[in-house]
């Protein structure tokens, strides 16, 4: 076996034991701190070592923001081990989403539901996507995008006119997109709650919630609405293709999506256990659940054992570029904050004397702008959370502030060409994820950021 498996296989048995290692603490098994992140320093040494340059330099500046601390006198060592313990959590948690994502993209009956919603007519084809790909994107996440993408630029194909094929597939892709970042707000598996809840104090997932739902309704509905109204008046009429299937097809996802929420809320509740500790280790066990259905109905297509091999030879490995990224934005934005700190009091600004209402408007305007400049949302949230008034300072709840970061984290997706979903939708659409972010959703980002803000401002001072 050649090194570069060795190597690959080694940070996939390590990941996948700082995911139980790492959900078991927050089930209240006495985890040692050091094991953690032990685990998080190993797992960045190996994925590192694989991965093309660009990522290769987020390593190296959060080595160079550690030893920044220790040449400014702060307490470099605390400070990088709470890094290695932020990197460590968003690893876990993207190693437990993944299997639920390696069990859903074999499953036959979400392939005609995802080929069903794309082959929808006009007149409906954009509200089932968007709303297909929301609920896709509770499931598997990114892995959203990616099986409804293909197969709305799969059903375009057979569409003779150029100019309709074009803006069917744009118009369809963003439904998709939408869909997917209206999931951020308020779903208990997306990393929008997961770690916004995990910075603010005092806040949860369960107060938060509520609100989330508020924000993602702005963003489904204000999508459809601008495609409504926007909607190309076209001389030849477009080529309709039949619809196969029904919405029964429908019934399995909503069925899988009503036990993972319920397992994950009654467990919550009743252990008071966090939910992104309930989603670490209950979502694994219904990927294996699922993964051995699938082998029992299926067959051999869908072998347990190969599955299970393919999963830690192949598809965690391949990730690894993702990884390193997700965990050096945590590690930076947690190294860098106090870095951070005073130079933005150098330059007069102070979050302490700035009214509520500004404060909440800047949330959902600033992390969308700072992902124009390469910041991920993770890295700018880390960044920016410790610069945050503590709520009762502001005078509002905490899950004002979650709504208002998560807010401006879906948004984010929809704009930054830095971000997952926009160079998904442009390596569909056959462009750049720039044009995506600007051109395909300029106009969607400014109306929609405005009626966000008014939801922010009315939940976080008025509700």
């Amino acid at each position: 076996m050649a090194l570069s498996s060795k190597l690959d296989r080694l940070a996939a048995g390590l990941l996948i034991l700082l995911t139980c290692v790492f959900g078991l603490g927050e089930w209240g098994a006495r985890i040692p701190a050091f094991l953690i992140e032990g685990l998080a320093f190993l797992i960045i040494v190996l994925l590192s070592t694989r991965v093309r340059a660009t990522r290769k330099a987020f390593v190296l500046v959060g080595l160079a923001l550690s030893v920044s601390l220790g040449i400014v006198g702060d307490d470099w060592l605390r400070l990088s081990l709470d890094g290695l313990d932020k990197a460590a959590f968003i690893a876990a948690f993207f190693t437990a989403l993944s299997t639920l994502r390696n069990a859903a993209e074999t499953s036959p009956s979400l392939r005609k539901t995802g080929k069903f919603l794309a082959t929808q007519p006009p007149g409906r084809r954009y509200a089932a996507l968007t709303v297909g790909g929301h609920l896709f994107a509770l499931l598997i996440n990114y892995g959203s995008i990616s099986l409804l993408g293909g197969l709305a630029t799969q059903s375009t194909r057979s569409e003779a006119d150029p100019l309709i094929r074009r803006l069917r597939t744009r118009r369809m892709l963003l439904a998709i997109q939408r869909g997917f970042i209206a999931s951020l707000p308020w779903s208990p598996l997306a990393f929008a709650m997961a770690i916004t809840t995990a910075l603010i104090p005092g806040a949860t997932w369960a107060s938060s919630v509520l609100p989330g739902f508020g924000s993602a309704a702005i963003i489904l509905l204000s999508g459809w609405a601008m495609d409504s109204i926007f909607k190309p008046r076209l001389a030849n009429a477009p080529q309709r293709t039949p619809v196969d299937g029904s919405w029964g097809l429908l019934a399995p996802l909503f069925v899988l999506l009503a036990v993972l929420g319920v397992l994950v809320l009654s467990l919550h509740f009743a252990l008071e256990i966090r939910v992104v500790g309930v989603v670490m280790l209950v979502v694994p066990a219904i990927s294996i659940v699922w993964a051995i259905m699938q082998h029992r109905g299926i067959g051999s297509d869908a072998s347990f054992i190969l599955r299970t091999q393919r999963y830690l030879s192949e598809e965690l490995p391949a990730y690894r570029g993702e990884i390193v990224l997700l965990m050096m934005a945590g590690y930076i934005g947690t190294v860098g904050a106090p870095l951070l700190q005073p130079l933005v009091l150098s330059l007069g600004f102070e979050a302490d004397t700035l009214p509520a209402w500004v404060v909440l408007t800047l949330l959902v305007w600033v992390i969308p702008l700072l992902g124009q400049v390469g910041m991920n949302p993770i890295l700018a949230v880390t960044l920016i959370a410790p610069l945050i008034p503590n709520p009762d300072a502001l005078n509002v709840t905490p899950s004002a502030l979650v709504v208002a970061i998560a807010s401006g984290w879906a948004l984010s997706g929809a704009t930054s060409p830095f971000t997952a979903t926009t160079l998904l939708i442009g390596s569909f659409g056959g462009v750049s994820a720039l044009h995506v972010g600007l051109k395909w959703n300029g106009g969607y980002f400014i109306f929609t950021a405005f009626l966000l803000t008014v939801w922010v401002l009315l939940y976080g001072l008025l509700l």
